[in-house]
C-alpha cells in the first residue's frame, strides 16, 4: 500500500546499530521500495546524501531571505528529481 514501509527494506544502520533516519533519508522515503529494486535504493541513497548536504548549509544572516529560498528550492527540486529518476527506473510500457 502507498505510504507503508517495505518490511524487506532494512533500516539505515551505523556500525551494526539502528540509528534515526537523516532528513534526506526521510525526504526520499528511503525505506519505501516495495519492489526491492536495487537501482531505486541506490538512487534514493544518492539523493538523500545530496539533500543532507543542502540541509546542513547555513541559511545565512538576518537579511538572507534569498539564501533561505534557494535552500528550500534546492531541497524541493532534489526530491522531485529523485522521484522522477525512480519513476524512470520503474516505468513499464
Amino acid at each position: 500500500m502507498e505510504g507503508e514501509k517495505c518490511e524487506s527494506e532494512p533500516q539505515p544502520q551505523t556500525e551494526g546499530r539502528s540509528r534515526p533516519m537523516t532528513f534526506g533519508e526521510k525526504a526520499v522515503g528511503l525505506t519505501f521500495n516495495p519492489g526491492g529494486n536495487e537501482k531505486v535504493n541506490d538512487i534514493k541513497i544518492m539523493y538523500a546524501k545530496i539533500i543532507d548536504l543542502i540541509e546542513r548549509e547555513p541559511d545565512g544572516g538576518e537579511y538572507s531571505e534569498m539564501k533561505r529560498k534557494l535552500k528550500s528550492d534546492a531541497i524541493s527540486f532534489a526530491i522531485i528529481a529523485q522521484m522522477s529518476a525512480v519513476k524512470l527506473i520503474t516505468w513499464k510500457d
